[in-house]
């Protein structure tokens, strides 16, 4: 009975038999040191498997909060995990991301913040959700931002979106920090006092850093009332990442009929933005999770509207572009997370490894038939030479018996020659090549006069 090792070493010499051991040793040495290669590379590359991402959320209680939330569910489906770094709003988590020492992969920003900051190595995903600027304010009705000049009025904590823009909007209608008016940031948990005592005139709220049940409370608190920017047109084309947003009368509370009237706000977009880095099957997975979280319709957006490759001040990621062109890549779409990335890994080494091999193994054939034959042009040159002397006229007959000997020493050598089945044609061809000769030689012999064929 054949053993393994015998039936493998059978194989083998068939193999050498075949196409000779010098081809078969290269071609296997190829393989080998190919595969030596490709396995090295994929235990690196399996060693930094993509499976956590840190995300930059916003402060607790905020809608930022809430949508890491959810995303941290629907990834864990897949096998990832989502660390969610709690923040003081959209400015930290901008800032935090530009950090090249913070390790946050991913975080949700306000459209506007950029500013000074170095975004060069950072992509966006695209807009997610539209981010609504209230502002609250009692006593009578104001119809223009300037109207709160000289006024106290809590613009949120620094470093917050609502701080930022609340920022940017006054400083467009002429009211700065030295004119009378003051900015503050009132203790969290006693806005809604603040403003009914009069420790402020107006607060700006913006839901990335306020907890929604506080707007409500707003909302439902008599005196207090939420303004209507009337000149909302206006700022959304003077500031390019503002929106215009609508809020019809009845549409909070229909009983209550809150907003008493139709109500126009504006708000920047919030954007899923990612380091350069951010490996493209977990920027597949994130779109995947904001498609779930957003794509609803809201008080601000139509179905499917979310998430959109809006692009603002940062450049839309390749690999976003190509998620909402095609969707998730076809791996992506058929097997699970992890199965899908090994796949994409082993394809990712062999692909260019296979590259490299494939013109190798087509030249060591050519090589090594190049060898045979040139081993065996080098006897046919001889035959030629051969023959051609021996046909000359001025030869003489004696000489022509030398070229037979010589022509016998040369078959005896030919046939020492040990050539592969593979090339057996070639072999076989010159011995025919030579019996051709020596039987002309004989014949030429045999039809010359007696004196001249005397030894």
């Amino acid at each position: 009975m054949l053993t393994p090792k015998m039936y493998l070493s059978r194989w083998f010499s068939k193999l050498i038999g075949m196409f000779g051991r010098e081809q078969v040793v290269s071609i296997g040495a190829i393989l080998i040191v190919g595969a030596l290669i490709s396995a090295a590379i994929l235990l690196f590359m399996n060693s930094a498997t993509p499976n956590t991402i840190t995300l930059a959320s916003g402060p607790s209680g905020s809608s930022f909060q809430t949508y890491a939330e959810k995303y941290k569910k629907i990834l864990a489906r897949q096998g990832v995990t989502l660390n969610i770094v709690a923040t003081e709003g959209s400015m930290d988590n901008l800032k935090r991301l530009s950090d090249p020492k913070s390790k946050i992969d991913v975080g949700f920003v306000l459209g506007g913040e950029v500013k000074d900051t170095n975004i060069d190595n950072l992509f966006s995903l695209g807009s997610i959700n539209y981010q609504p600027l209230m502002i609250f304010y009692r006593g009578a009705t104001k119809n223009f931002l300037s109207e709160f000049k000289g006024l106290h009025l809590d613009i949120g904590q620094e470093g917050s979106g609502t701080h930022t823009l609340a920022l940017t909007l006054l400083k467009a209608n002429g009211i700065e920090p030295n004119d009378g008016t003051v900015f503050m940031n009132t203790v969290s948990g006693d806005e809604v006092q603040a403003l009914l005592e009069g420790r402020i005139d107006a607060i700006f709220l913006m839901s990335d850093s306020t907890a929604s049940d506080l707007m409500k409370q707003f909302l439902h608190t008599p005196n207090i009332h939420l303004f209507n920017v009337t000149q909302a047109d206006a700022y959304a084309r003077r500031i390019n990442y503002l929106n215009k947003l609508e809020m019809p009368k009845g549409a909070l509370d229909f009983g209550k009929n809150i907003p008493a009237e139709d109500t126009y706000l504006i708000g920047p977009t919030v954007e899923l933005v990612a380091r350069k880095s951010l490996h493209p099957a977990l920027s597949d997975l994130l779109l995947e999770a904001a498609r779930e979280v957003h794509s609803t319709p809201g008080l601000f957006k139509t179905r499917g509207e979310f998430p959109s490759p809006q692009e603002h001040e940062y450049p839309i990621s390749p690999d976003a572009t190509r998620y909402y062109a095609s969707g998730k890549s076809f791996l992506y779409r058929t097997f699970p997370f992890w199965i899908a990335s090994l796949i994409a890994r082993i394809l990712a080494v062999i692909v260019p490894i296979a590259l490299l091999l494939i013109p190798a193994l087509k030249v060591v054939p050519a090589i090594y038939r190049w060898r045979i034959e040139s081993r065996i042009n080098r006897w046919y040159r001889t035959l030629l030479e051969l023959e051609r002397e021996a046909f000359n006229p001025l030869v003489e007959s004696q000489r022509r018996e030398e070229l037979l000997r010589h022509l016998d020493h040369i078959d005896h050598a030919v046939n020492k020659i040990v050539v592969p089945a593979a090339f057996g044609n070639l072999f076989y061809d010159l011995r025919e090549h030579i019996n051709f000769v020596r039987n002309r030689l004989h014949n030429h012999n045999s039809l010359l006069p007696p004196d001249s064929n005397r030894a």
